[in-house]
């Protein structure tokens, strides 16, 4: 006989997903590649400090770490970081170069040895930072990208296409690293060199722009020196996004380019598959791969229309077989050996594991960080992928997480509170997978409503485009959308709604708090909260003219940064709320938060600021993960009037 289910009010019900499982299963295997053979990765440890370690899969299947704490694998360049290793043979055994973030030098390993720097440090503002290194053997260099700051302030920096010696010797000399191409271009992605070795691709754009607006695809001739000719620019411009780019075995240039509205796959210039989906993303971080080749002249695809999945294209005939298995969703890293494909899935069932596909047999397998239910997944919930009509009718996508417990039911027949989840970016999007942190709530009555409001990816261009000049709008707009739609079809309790979200989201969420009377609260973290503040020098030079998009030029529209800030309006809020803050934050800076709270003074309106030192954008440490969820869970338990057994009381201020 099964246990007896228990009538409880929503938000009350026990579960076993407490805090600290949630935090622990934080992180996702990342960064996949091929050293010989072997599948190496990425991997987070939320419970080491939140470092990244570098995980190999020997031939014999066992699994281990390779680099032990204090190294943490992870680069700094453009604040998001990006490919922070490479690998080959040498000699029979690995070599492996990587990005340690302490210190954001490169160093050498190889197997029983210490990691040895390759690269020196600069004391001059950000120091010296690299990413998407890439092994030359031939050549006895790594080539990667520089990030080098000429002075102490976040936009004094300047970045290239640099090749760094394997054998040690820039390691105290910046003059031995030998720039491959000039600094003309504010940004750029590491060079893929041909199969024949005498031609290399790489992508470049300037502010204002981002990368998802408009890019360029260079291609120079490499020398049998190893030196670069002078650059092409053979797709791309301002009003169209390259993503990736790579060569076929045969050498023909492949990329992803979103001129038809679509990231879709190019062939030198020719579409191989073009539909309504995505074959590429946004690059919020150097080193992204929505497509590998293979020997054979197949590519390994991420693709999809919101979710993504793994599929094998057959350019001669635009066909896509796509990968068999559980998997509802892709990251954006893939690698191939051969015809093996290396990737990185999930699924509402599961978290992220990395599983490998046979292209020739088209037989799919997990090989590491296998996901294991750390609680009984009768627990976790059952999302559900829905359309909602917004302002003037436009679609907005989300993902609904309905409460669910199996040991419990709600008294009565009035609906549960629910939390409406914006999403970073804002040009990204909430991935449909497995999330312990939203598991949390719903397995103890709270329902979960992920929005992927308009100007998330996944959808194409014209969906990107709703935001432009219309951040602190459309996002806040299609958000309330969502949530009173809930409300109406009797799905969420109208008087208990609440909003949440961290960077972006975070700025969405304090919006949504100051211009509309929607949530009954909210938990803002680490936000954006005062547009002149952050557009103006306060953030970090990869997203310092974001806002010339997302709000509008500052020169021509300050008003308007002043109207959408809710620092701007914090008489408008009048509902409790939870500030989450990392001290060490570069991209929203702390003083965001700490102006918020000056202009909250006196108002009496109850709520927390939490400030975590040694944490910076986005939190990594289990410990602070454990306190914000409670924090969080607390907010709610006080405002929606219900009781969670054992969760500390988060102490209100007024």
């Amino acid at each position: 006989m099964g246990e007896k289910v228990r009538t409880l009010a929503y938000g009350s019900w026990p579960s076993p997903i407490d805090a600290a499982v949630a935090a622990a299963h934080e992180g996702r295997p990342d960064f996949v590649g091929f050293v010989g053979e072997e599948a190496w990765w990425t991997e987070a440890r939320p419970t080491e400090g939140g470092r990244y370690t570098l995980v190999r899969r020997r031939a014999d299947g066992g699994e281990e770490s390779v680099l032990p704490a204090p190294w943490n694998v992870r680069s700094r360049v453009i604040e998001y970081g990006g490919q922070p290793w490479a690998g080959a043979v040498a000699d029979g055994r690995p070599l492996v170069v990587f990005v340690d973030f302490a210190d954001q030098r490169l160093y050498r390993y190889e197997e029983g040895g210490e990691p040895r720097p390759l690269t020196p440090v600069s004391e001059v503002g950000g120091g010296l930072r690299w990413v998407e290194p890439r092994l030359r053997l031939d050549l006895g260099e790594v080539w990667c990208v520089l990030e080098e700051f000429t002075g102490s302030g976040p936009t004094d920096v300047r970045r290239v296409l640099a090749a760094v010696p394997l054998d040690g010797s820039a390691a105290e000399d910046r003059g031995a690293v030998r720039e491959l191409t000039d600094d003309r271009r504010r940004f750029v992605t590491g060079a893929r060199i041909s199969p024949d070795g005498r031609r290399a691709a790489w992508l470049t754009w300037d502010h204002p722009h981002m990368p998802w607006d408009g890019t360029e695809l260079l291609v120079a001739d490499v020398a049998a020196d190893g030196t670069l000719g002078s650059p092409r620019t053979v797709a791309g411009g301002p009003q169209e996004s390259i993503a990736q780019a790579d060569w076929s075995a045969d050498g023909r240039l492949l990329y992803t380019s979103d001129r038809s509205g679509w990231w879709n796959l190019y062939r030198d210039g020719v579409p191989l598959c073009p539909r309504e989906e995505e074959f590429g993303g946004p690059l919020w971080q150097l080193g992204l791969s929505w497509f590998a080749p293979l020997a054979s002249g197949l590519v390994a695809v991420v693709h999809g229309r919101g979710a993504t999945a793994l599929g094998v294209l057959d350019p001669e005939t635009g066909e896509i077989v796509d990968a068999a298995g559980p998997w509802t969703e892709f990251a954006p890293t893939l690698s191939a050996y051969g015809e093996r494909v290396v990737a990185v899935g999930a699924s509402p069932r599961s978290a992220y594991e990395v599983v490998e596909l046979d292209a020739s047999t088209g037989r799919t397998r997990v090989i590491g960080a296998a996901h294991d239910d750390a609680v009984d997944p009768a627990y976790y919930p059952e999302p559900q992928i829905r359309t909602f009509t917004g302002p003037g009718g436009q679609d907005i996508h989300a993902h609904i997480y309905p409460p669910h417990n199996p040991g419990c039911v709600a008294p009565g027949d009035a609906p549960p509170p629910y939390v409406v989840w914006a999403h970073g970016g804002p040009t990204s999007r909430a991935p449909l997978v497995l999330d312990l942190a939203i598991a949390y709530f719903t397995s103890r009555g709270i329902g979960v409503a992920e929005v992927d409001y308009g100007g998330s990816s996944g959808y194409g261009r014209e969906y990107r485009d709703r935001l432009r000049e219309q951040w602190g709008v459309v996002d806040v707009e299609d958000c309330a959308a969502v949530a009173l739609a809930l409300a109406d079809e009797g799905t969420a309790d109208r008087r208990r709604l609440a909003v949440r979200g961290g960077s972006a989201g975070g700025w969405t969420t304090a919006a949504s708090l100051t211009t509309t009377d929607v949530f009954a609260c909210g938990t803002i973290l680490y936000p954006i909260l005062d547009l002149a503040g952050w557009g103006t020098g306060e953030t970090h030079d990869f997203e310092s003219q974001y806002l010339e998009s997302l709000v509008g030029p500052l020169a021509e529209v300050p008003a308007r940064y002043l109207e959408r800030s809710p620092a701007e309006h914090a008489e408008h809020l009048t509902v409790p709320f939870l500030l989450l803050q990392g001290l060490d934050d570069v991209i929203c800076p702390p003083t965001q938060c700490e102006r918020f709270l000056a202009r909250m003074e006196g108002r009496r309106v109850p709520h927390a600021y939490i400030a975590f030192e040694g944490e910076g954008h986005g939190f990594r440490r289990a410990e602070t993960m454990v306190r914000v969820l409670e924090s969080e869970l607390s907010l709610y338990a006080q405002v929606f009037g219900i009781d969670p057994p054992g969760i500390p009381k988060l102490e209100l201020a007024k």
